[in-house]
């Protein structure tokens, strides 16, 4: 009943206990008359830096063969730190990443992953043991979809969300390579941002004041006058305000996921958590808030929770103010966009206004200048000219400057 190998021992055991509760395992009495009772398993003793041996047993297993397998993949992870547990499944798999990263992933994120996982990833995969995953899986996966007619942009979404969370399998020494890797499809070319001009975002803020006066007119001035992404202007809260010195904070950024449910976080990265000027346009918008949100206070009352709101002081749903400004922009037969759009809208005026790429990447908070250039770096167009004739330029002053010490030599010609 008991097989010893070079390195460990395979053995039948079962889970069977005598009268003091204590389990049997391999000494239990039916193991010898049944032999369909019980399971296999193996013992192994391995190096511990303080006790002489330290062994580690694995039962379960329906055959000898079975478990001697899993015996090797114990002895193969003590040698090269990957260790590739034999039952856990992609479906377990997947659903233990998701616990882990629910906390550390903004909401948005999260419920994106999980509609992958569940509505792809586990039909598709979480049947099979994790360790058995290999690249002409997820290729035929990837084939399939495609002959089904699927977007390409989903696709790639799903099977980067599976490169993703395999990658934490990786880096956990749970599977010895990614089958994902080299799997993933080319990144579908992102539609080309359109942006206004400044006459047209001067034309459709005019028609918010004019036709509307509302709140969302002074939030359409705050957005395209400091380059804000849609959830931080949401999320502005009247404590980061700062009226006086004309400054804000962002702090938070509020997002809806599944459009639905409001969430409140930081924003998109750390960069962007900091301070932004208002311009002549942007202060009076926001003071005209100030002022009417005041108006509704108690005598005395400090102005408090979010700049832009319903009366009940509850979040403004950011697909409704999307919709509005379709239809305020539709009204007076500008191009359509959307909110992200106004972000790019007030980065376009800033650069072809003459303004330095990095004080532009200042004020849109990003992580680094290059984040800018890639964006942006077609809208520099006159910096190409600008610096080769301040190059030149300096050159005719170098000229300019200098004083021959003898004639110059007479110009040759070939005959």
């Amino acid at each position: 009943m008991t097989a010893t190998t070079s390195q460990g021992r395979i053995y039948r055991c079962c889970g069977c206990r005598d009268k003091d509760n204590k389990q049997l395992g391999p000494r239990c009495p039916k193991l010898k008359a049944d032999a369909e009772h019980g399971s296999w398993g193996f013992a192994v003793d391995l190096p511990h830096p303080v006790k002489k041996r330290d062994t580690h047993r694995r039962t379960g297993f329906a055959s000898p063969a079975a478990a001697q397998a899993g015996l090797e993949i114990l002895l193969d992870g003590e040698h090269t730190g990957v260790y590739e547990e034999l039952r856990l499944t992609v479906e377990q798999y997947l659903l233990q990443w998701l616990a882990v990263r629910e906390d550390a992933l903004q909401p948005a994120t999260y419920a994106h992953y999980e509609a992958d996982v569940y509505q792809d990833l586990i039909p598709a995969f979480g049947q099979m043991r994790l360790a058995d995953l290999r690249a002409r899986h997820i290729e035929s996966w990837i084939a399939g979809q495609r002959a089904a007619r699927r977007g390409r942009t989903a696709i790639y979404r799903t099977s980067a969300t599976l490169r993703t969370a395999l990658n934490a399998a990786v880096r956990t020494r749970r599977i010895a390579y990614n089958p994902a890797e080299y799997t993933l499809p080319p990144r579908p070319r992102a539609a080309e941002r359109l942006c206004w001009s400044y006459e047209q975002a001067a034309a459709f803020l005019r028609h918010n004041k004019q036709a509307y006066a509302d709140q969302l007119a002074d939030l359409f001035e705050v957005v395209i006058g400091t380059g804000l992404r849609r959830g931080e202007v949401l999320g502005l809260h009247w404590s980061d305000v700062h009226l006086m010195e004309r400054t804000f904070f962002v702090r938070y950024s509020l997002s809806a996921v599944n459009n639905s449910t409001y969430h409140l976080g930081p924003p998109k990265t750390r960069a962007s958590m900091n301070w932004v000027a208002m311009s002549p346009r942007v202060h009076p918008a926001l003071l005209r808030q100030a002022q009417i949100q005041q108006a509704l206070l108690p005598e005395g009352a400090p102005l408090e929770g979010l700049v832009f709101c319903h009366v009940d002081g509850s979040p403004l749903r950011p697909q409704w103010v999307l919709d509005q400004l379709r239809r305020r922009t539709e009204e007076i037969g500008l191009p359509k966009i959307g909110m992200h759009d106004l972000r790019h809208t007030a980065a376009t005026i800033m650069i072809s206004e003459g303004m330095p790429i990095a004080l532009v990447s200042k004020t849109l908070r990003h992580s680094t200048l290059a984040t800018t250039l890639n964006l942006y770096g077609h809208l520099l167009k006159y910096a190409a000219h600008d610096t080769v004739a301040a190059l030149a330029s300096a050159l005719d002053r170098a000229d300019a400057q200098h004083i021959p010490d003898r004639p110059a030599p007479a110009l040759r010609f070939a005959a």
